[in-house]
């Protein structure tokens, strides 16, 4: 190959899409074995990778007529003993089409939280069942969450066809049950695909034995899913990580941008100010731009001086965010110490972190029945619908429409653990808070501080705000 072909290989492949996506299951429903067929028949192993994978498939008992596949993910001492997947494992693959991170996640309900670590920068969640069992318990439990993250495409991977003699009739009864099923959960896009793992049917190859099933291949699938249009790029949101001051005539702000397109020549605004400017250039380490949008992660110039720093935000000032200390979110519990509804939480929002307590919880969901009850705290891999008092302005969109600036952590301020993931739903009106809002308000006039103080004064509070202190100075 020469070199001109070489870097025009390197560019083609450097311009593909990024796919990433997740599997899940019951246990035993091959997910393991699925990937592990999906990197073997795409010509994706590396000869020692496949030696190393014959020798452990004969170690492990395996020594029949296939190959363990799943051996490939299932790395974990604990998870080859029990054959079931623990931890999350993540696999990197290209074809010519597309790159592909996969996250292979557990099935078991006690690892909930690693099914959500894993699907929640996921685009695509593949969910198999086994044809033999059909819809049961955990598929719902897993299609619910996969919801919940707001992933827009799901495959219903009907696997161990083999195992029924590729019966059409048994593909067709899952498909209607489970679609009958997944129809209130409002996911967009949804594709049933009978296959099996093992012996490699309709996974990158369309199977002579589904003679019956017209649609593509699971790799077909794959490459050519369009998610282009996943992103939002409606509500242009930057919020700001760093201010850049390498020298007095130069002043960026630098992130990532979350969501939206943003233009040189712009009429931005800066959040909490409300101040506007004019987008005066957009640098990379490449170069300027004229435009960016996400997930770009670039620096903004204006041609004003205003005030802005980390945990801010630019937007456009026709398109605003919710701003709020106050907001309902669907919580998933990551922590094995139990919900202390009176313990202070730091939460950490886009760039921004402050303080926050739980309010109330308004019911606990049962994943596996999607049944609600009443409940004062949450446990290990519990979600719930709570509400929550932040420290100080929050600037948010719902989860459902905007990923990036509708998703949070909170972290316990003790053992710095992550106590909890969220996804908003929307704001809380104060007057439907449950516990009284302990806010501090200054009134100046009744402390007898003059006029010429006030200015002084501002500069305290905005320090004491932007530490997570909610405090309010009036004068009348």
């Amino acid at each position: 190959m020469t070199t001109l072909n070489i870097k025009e290989f390197l560019d083609k492949d450097e311009q593909k899409d990024l796919l990433r996506l997740l599997t899940a299951g019951s246990v035993d429903d091959g997910k393991s074995t699925l990937i592990g067929r999906l990197l073997f028949d795409s010509k994706k192993l590396y000869e020692d990778q496949l030696d190393a994978l014959e020798r452990d498939s004969k170690r492990m008992g395996n020594a029949g007529e296939h190959i363990d596949y799943a051996l490939l993910l299932d790395g974990l001492k604990a998870e080859r003993e029990q054959g079931i997947t623990i931890d999350v494992a993540y696999r990197y693959f290209s074809t010519n089409n597309r790159k592909f991170i996969i996250a292979d996640t557990p099935g078991h309900e006690q690892y909930t939280r690693n099914m959500i670590t894993g699907g929640s920068t996921a685009n695509l969640a593949i969910i198999l069942v086994d044809a033999r069992t059909g819809v049961i318990t955990q598929t719902r439990r897993h299609t619910y969450l996969v919801s919940l993250l707001g992933i827009k495409h799901v495959v219903l991977a009907v696997n161990k066809m083999d195992l029924v003699n590729f019966d059409k009739q048994v593909f067709d009864t899952i498909v209607a049950d489970y679609k009958q099923f997944v129809t209130p959960l409002n996911i967009p896009d949804v594709t049933c695909i009978p296959l099996s793992a093992l012996d490699g049917d309709n996974v990158v190859e369309k199977s002579v034995r589904t003679p019956w099933y017209e649609g593509p291949s699971l790799l077909d699938f794959l490459e050519n899913v369009p998610i282009d249009r996943d992103r939002n790029f409606e509500d242009f949101r930057f919020p700001v990580q760093y201010v850049l001051r390498p020298n007095l005539d130069f002043r960026g702000f630098c992130g990532k941008v979350a969501s939206g397109i943003v233009h040189k020549g712009d009429t931005v605004m800066a959040l909490p100010s409300r101040k506007t400017s004019k987008v005066k250039s957009i640098v990379t380490y490449d170069g300027e731009l004229d435009f960016a949008f996400p997930p770009q992660c670039v620096t903004i110039t204006l041609e004003d001086e205003i005030d802005v720093s980390r945990g801010e935000m630019l937007v456009h000032p026709d398109n605003l965010p919710l701003e709020d200390r106050n907001f309902e979110t669907m919580l998933v519990w990551m922590d094995e110490e139990p919900m202390d509804t009176n313990k202070q939480f730091y939460i950490k929002h886009t760039t921004s972190t402050t303080r926050a307590r739980v309010d109330s919880i308004r019911y606990k969901v049962n994943v596996n029945t999607m049944e609600q009850s009443s409940v004062d705290h949450l446990e290990l891999n519990e979600i719930g619908r709570v509400i929550f008092t932040t420290g100080k302005e929050l600037f948010f969109d719902s989860y459902q429409k905007n990923k990036q600036t509708g998703a949070f952590i909170l972290i316990d301020p003790i053992t710095n653990n992550t106590s909890a993931v969220g996804m908003i739903i929307d704001r809380v009106d104060a007057k439907d808070m449950l516990t009284e809002d302990a806010l501090a308000v200054l009134n100046l006039q009744e402390l007898g501080i003059g006029k010429e103080h006030y200015e002084a004064i501002e500069v305290v509070c905005k320090e004491l705000i932007r530490q997570g202190v909610h405090v309010k100075c009036v004068t009348d």
